[in-house]
Order: C-alpha cells, then sequence, then structure tokens
C-alpha cells in the first residue's frame, strides 16, 4: 500500500502542494487530473525525492516511512516515476540502463550472465507490447528521441524494472492514438493485486483505454474532489470550473 499524509511541497516560501492526503492501496490505480499550475507534476516529482524542493508529513510505501530517503533508495524500495519531460544521456543505452538497474551490485559472473539473458527476453518481450522495434533498446537514452519515443521509454522501463509504485506524470501527452493503445495496454496488463498505480493527466483520453478505481482533481495543490472513474466524464461536462463551483457549493 502506498500512502501520502500531510504532505506538504514548498520552493522558499511558496506552497505547491498543501497538506495533501492520499491513499492507494495494492491493487488500485488512482488518477489525478488537474488543469495547469495545479501542482500535479510537482507531487510526482517530490514523491520521488527531488532534492528542489522542501517538503514536510509522511510518504508510506508498505507502512515506512521512505520521505527520508534519496531518489534511488526510493527507487530500490520500489518505486518508479515516468517522468513528463525525461532526460537525454549520451553513451548509456537504454538496455544498459535496464540491464544496471535489474542487476545492481551483482557480482556472481554466472548469475550475471543468466540474468542478462533474461533482462534481454523481457525487453524484448516489451518493445514487441509497446509497439516499438528491439533496436530501440540500442539506442543512447532518450538522445535523439520524439516526445512519444520518450513516453514510450518510460513504459518500456516500467514493464522491465516491473515496480510496486508506478506515478506517471502525464505519460500520454504526445501520443499519437495507436501509441496511446499501445502505453494503455502494457499499463493495463500490469495492474495487479501486488503494485498500485498513481496516473496524472490533463485530459481524459487516456481514461478511454486504463478505467481507474479513483479520480482525483487537484487545484491550487489541494485534492478538491475524488470519486470514480465518472468523475473524469462529469469534468469533461463541466470543466475545472464547473467541477469545482458545484463541490464548494456555488
Amino acid at each position: 500500500m502506498f500512502e501520502i499524509k500531510n504532505f506538504t511541497v514548498s520552493i522558499g516560501d511558496k506552497q505547491i502542494i498543501k497538506d495533501l492526503n492520499l491513499k492507494i492501496k495494492n491493487g488500485e490505480l488512482h488518477a489525478i487530473m488537474g488543469p495547469n499550475g495545479a501542482g500535479k507534476s510537482t507531487l510526482a516529482s517530490s514523491l520521488l525525492g527531488n532534492p528542489t524542493f522542501d517538503i514536510s508529513g509522511e510518504i508510506l510505501l508498505n507502512g515506512e516511512n521512505v520521505s527520508h530517503l534519496r531518489t534511488d533508495e526510493r527507487a530500490r524500495k520500489g518505486m518508479f516515476l515516468a517522468f513528463q519531460n525525461p532526460q537525454e544521456i549520451e553513451g548509456v543505452t537504454v538496455a544498459n540502463l535496464l540491464r544496471k538497474a535489474k542487476l545492481g551490485e551483482e557480482k556472481d559472473k554466472r548469475k550475471v550472465l543468466d540474468e542478462m539473458l533474461k533482462i534481454q527476453k523481457e525487453i524484448d518481450e516489451a518493445t514487441h507490447n509497446i509497439g516499438i522495434s528491439k533496436d530501440f533498446a540500442k539506442r543512447d537514452l532518450n538522445v535523439g528521441f520524439s516526445g512519444g519515443e520518450k513516453k514510450r521509454n518510460e513504459i518500456l522501463q516500467m514493464a522491465v524494472l516491473k515496480p510496486k509504485v508506478i506515478i506517471l506524470d502525464e505519460i500520454d501527452s504526445g501520443l499519437d492514438i495507436d501509441a496511446l493503445k499501445h502505453v494503455a495496454k502494457t499499463i493495463n496488463e500490469m495492474r495487479s493485486i501486488d503494485r498500485c498505480f498513481l496516473l496524472i493527466t490533463h485530459y481524459k483520453r487516456i481514461l478511454e483505454y486504463i478505467i481507474p478505481d479513483f479520480v482525483h482533481i487537484m487545484v491550487d495543490g489541494k485534492i478538491v474532489k475524488s470519486g470514480d472513474a465518472k468523475l473524469a466524464h462529469e469534468l469533461e461536462e463541466k470543466g475545472y470550473k464547473g467541477l469545482t463551483a458545484v463541490s464548494n457549493g456555488l
């Protein structure tokens, strides 16, 4: 289970996320929707330990407070963030990144060889499912990638690493309809009782292919309304102003 308790995120004197509480049980997928500037991407980045931000409150992973851990330590605990704007890294291929992440500090040469073969099989299967060439993993990480390729690379990493808490920051932006369907298919196939998802998006387009258990509306750093998947359709009809006005009794 993944839980955020009394979570506040600031830069200097400016509060961006304000005393946020959210609980995601294993097997659940929650979507957060909100307008530009609502704090959605700040929330995603701060949950993985971005040092730019000052935080207070707790980030609980199966009851353990991980808010004091570095980003790499949180990742080893099973947390994963698909970035909205992932970095380009020359000289490090996608495949090498995945091998290093999966193998860790393993020194036994026989185990390393066996694991590398397994990892390559997982990469081949994942690229097929996502609808990209096997040669994709031979390219330097995000170097020369289109916006859509960067998003599919994030999904490839997710599919191979198989994390327990998956945070997807606007993974649908920049994807054409075919790529969106492949991405949604991979996410749906990974939904299971031993992991949970937090999907951050502007629009309900991806929610036509991924049915969330809960939808939360974020405005000005706060969750102002929560509901089931129907809330996304209500948002489409009323807009953020109309929906939040109704929830505030206006």
